[in-house]
């Protein structure tokens, strides 16, 4: 019989706030994290607007002389799972040390650091790299960090799987664990890449909003005038465990991993299949893992970037997958807060979602003003609302054709 995995932890660092609980308070009042971006000097870019994690110390979190060595996506990861951890009650000692696990993904990984690192190059020539720069930029970083703070010594993993990367590492945490090769995972995505070269890069592919005089307003998953994505940052962390090994240590089960789904659209390099028959195979690919049948499913945190094409077809995926059911489904996007944190979306919305079933509460879809008439489902439109939750899906689809669905249920 497979080892039934919980989730006993989850920590959030998100451009709503640091840590879970402002941040689904921040989520559940429908307040937008988008604002003019300030890390960077934007007046030459046709984008000046993104969702920037605020007031965030890395001193607070890794020590002072450290803070340098290593990018931002590797500092909000370790907050990320302080939180968890703390949340979870875990403790990794030489006990158990070897039946613990880290799986931390990145979509990008340490472009800020890249981009001062090659300033350096060219400015004040080779010898000046950082010999820190290759450590702290690497997209493992988080994982392998995390993994040597902590003394997990077991599975040691790094996803890269564009904006699928989080929930690829909690699918692939919740196989380590049910076939056996670990009791508990920390597991989620890291992204910091508001800085020069994604942002020029995602501008030049006409990918992000340009809404730049309402930042606020910007990210509008499912409207008729939406234009983009809006660059968002931050980690989600989750800690997930073998049922029996979370009751052991009265740990906080919060919730149930119940299914995983992944597919490959095998179409285009950055557009979604038309038809929607990757995200359609993720979606039931969870269900059936799950033993689910579709009716099971009151609420799906949308993947919803609010790019034109990509919403569309996950209305049609949807609409594919539950038939029927679709028109009884509770369906929104917290990007329309958060903007899309690319590889830490799926970890950030994987714990929104556990914060859904234990509150009963359906994030709303803000900004959807004007509704596309071509997607016609209850998206949650401006306030959330209170609903009984005992099982939700969780879509995560990235650049390349990846794609990852994650079922999760309230655990009795």
């Amino acid at each position: 019989m497979s080892r039934r995995v919980v989730v006993t932890g989850v920590g959030l660092v998100s451009p709503l706030g640091i840590g879970t609980e402002p941040t689904w308070a921040e989520v559940t009042a429908g307040t937008s994290g988008v604002s003019t971006i300030t890390r960077i000097d934007t007046s030459d870019f046709p984008v000046h607007i993104g969702a920037e994690v605020k007031g965030f110390e890395p001193k607070d979190w890794i020590e002072k002389k450290e803070v340098k060595k290593f990018d931002l996506f590797v500092h909000f990861a370790l907050a990320a799972t302080t939180m968890a951890l703390e949340n979870s009650g875990l403790e990794i000692t030489d006990e158990n040390a070897t039946r613990v696990g880290v799986v931390i993904g990145s979509g990008i990984g340490g472009f800020p650091l890249i981009e001062r690192q090659h300033e350096i190059l060219l400015n004040r020539g080779p010898r000046r790299v950082s010999p820190f720069f290759i450590p702290g930029a690497i997209i493992n970083m988080c994982s392998g960090l995390v993994s040597i703070r902590t003394g997990a010594k077991g599975p040691n993993m790094a996803t890269c799987t564009a904006c699928s990367t989080s929930a690829h590492a909690i699918g692939d945490a919740l196989l380590y664990i049910r076939h056996g090769y670990a009791d508990a995972i920390i597991a989620g995505g890291s992204e910091a890449v508001t800085s020069g070269m994604p942002l020029a890069g995602f501008s030049s592919m006409r990918a992000l909003s340009t809404r730049n005089d309402e930042p606020e307003r910007a990210s509008r998953p499912w409207d008729r005038d939406r234009d983009g994505f809006v660059i968002g940052e931050g980690s989600g962390i989750v800690i997930l465990e073998e049922l029996e090994h979370a009751k052991r240590r009265g740990a906080p089960i919060l919730a149930e991993v119940l299914g995983f789904g992944m597919s490959s659209d095998a179409f285009h390099m950055s557009a979604p299949a038309e038809d929607g028959d990757g995200a359609i195979r993720a979606m039931q690919g969870a269900l059936d893992d799950g033993s689910l049948n579709p009716e099971d499913v009151a609420y799906i945190n949308a993947h919803g970037t609010a790019t034109p094409a990509g919403d569309t077809v996950e209305t049609i995926a949807v609409k594919g997958v539950f038939g029927d059911h679709a028109r009884e489904l509770m369906v929104s996007s917290t990007k329309s807060m958060t903007g899309h944190l690319l590889g830490a979306a799926g970890g950030l919305e994987f714990g929104l979602v556990v914060q859904s079933l234990i509150n009963g509460v359906a994030p709303p879809t803000i900004n959807l003003d004007n509704p596309d008439p071509e997607n016609d489902l209850d998206y949650v439109a401006h306030t959330a609302r209170e609903a009984d939750i005992k099982v939700a899906l969780t879509n995560s689809f990235g650049f390349g054709g990846t794609n990852a669905c994650l079922a999760v249920g309230l655990f009795d």
